[in-house]
């Protein structure tokens, strides 16, 4: 199988998995108990703390272990506006992932009111005197779409300095192993990310919590994580998690993008009727969003597969779903393009003979598919 769906997941790293089995085998103590083999696990999971902190030059008091990026962003958003006077307001993008989005319901149902800005342009204008929360993605799960969240936090921040309660969250999971990420300098108050996007195991993420905000924990049942999420801690897949955001932060995105940049280049040149969603903006390097018109996203996903090709329609969260995808209605495609595009998403171990193969099943897929609709609506007819 070639797989070309990492945005969905990624396979899990040969040095991280070599860490990862080797602390399921050593690493077995409960990290809140004092012996021998609790104080080592204790000692094991600080280390990973400090290493994914260094990574994103934060301090390791501000990294909270969670599950991953679902749990991350619902703690930074239940966590927080649950911790200040209400009512209040929020303002949060029309394309954030659905465990941004689903909080944010969650929160409207308890007399939160919500402002879903069109794009990040729109954020400013949406802010108000009560506004206690901005979430904004870092970059899009589908489109692979980046927004300014530097700009966004220095308009957070202004409102701070001017006496407001206010903070800034963004879900940096797609983000952070594609492209630097510099938390201090982002200037964001909560950022959340996921192991398994980035070469990591499934099951370990983290939030980040700048000092002094005030977040109070959404789960119950211990004082794990300073208080913010109990449970006992997953020590081997934090290790893990460590050995991944090292890894992440000695790759490059450049090579993974001049494969992604040939991949677009030739199916333009050789198919009609295609376009690049989301080409006009800054995106991440491995992430391409194409709509097939004439072809249904499903059946070319079948075509592919069936080829060894793994790619997908958008979001695995929202897989299932008969409705399309809430980003691309959100930026304008109608329903009929959005039900035929399809997210390519590369990953560090493509090669450029795999994007070859890539491409000319893609080109021979929409062909035939195209032929056969043509067909059927003239016997149809």
């Amino acid at each position: 199988m070639h797989y070309f769906d990492h945005n969905s997941t990624t396979p899990l790293a040969p040095e991280v998995a070599g860490v990862l089995s080797a602390a399921q085998q050593d690493v077995y103590g409960n990290p809140s108990s004092t012996h021998r083999a609790g104080q080592l696990a204790r000692q094991s999971l600080e280390e990973s703390r400090r290493t994914i902190a260094s990574t994103l030059r934060v301090s390791p008091t501000e990294i909270v272990f969670t599950s991953g990026g679902t749990e991350s962003n619902n703690l930074a958003i239940l966590g927080l506006l649950r911790n200040l006077p209400r009512p209040t307001h929020a303002v949060t993008l029309a394309i954030e992932h659905p465990s941004v989005l689903e909080p944010f319901r969650q929160l409207q149902n308890e007399g939160v009111e919500v402002t879903y800005a069109k794009n990040a342009e729109a954020v400013g204008s949406a802010l108000r005197d009560d506004t206690a929360l901005v979430s904004v993605i870092h970059a899009n799960n589908e489109t692979g779409a980046l927004q300014p969240i530097e700009e966004i936090a220095r308009l957070v921040a202004d409102r701070r300095a001017a006496g407001q309660t206010i903070y800034f969250h963004s879900d940096g999971v797609q983000a952070f192993g594609k492209i630097p990420v510099d938390l201090t300098a982002a200037g964001v108050d909560l950022y959340s990310l996921s192991a398994h996007k980035l070469f990591g195991p499934k099951g370990i993420g983290s939030l980040f919590v700048r000092k002094n905000t005030p977040l109070q924990r959404i789960q119950f049942g211990g004082r794990h994580e300073r208080e913010r999420r109990p449970g006992t801690e997953n020590v081997p897949a934090a290790i893990a998690f460590a050995r991944a955001a090292e890894l992440a932060t000695v790759t490059t995105g450049t090579s993974i993008m001049a494969m992604r940049d040939r991949f677009e280049a030739q199916l333009l040149s050789r198919l009609t009727d295609i376009q690049i969603n989301a080409a006009q903006g800054r995106r991440l390097p491995n992430t391409s969003n194409i709509l097939f018109r004439g072809v249904s996203a499903e059946a070319l996903v079948i075509a592919l597969d069936m080829r060894q090709m793994a790619v997908s329609t958008g979001a695995a969260c929202s897989s299932g779903s008969l409705e399309p995808s809430h980003v691309l209605l959100a930026m304008g495609l109608s329903r009929d393009d959005a039900r035929s595009s399809i997210r390519f998403s590369f990953g560090r171990y493509n090669t450029a003979a795999e994007i070859t193969a890539l491409t000319e099943a893609v080109v021979e897929s929409v062909q035939k598919l195209r032929h056969r609709n043509v067909k059927e609506a003239r016997l149809a007819g």
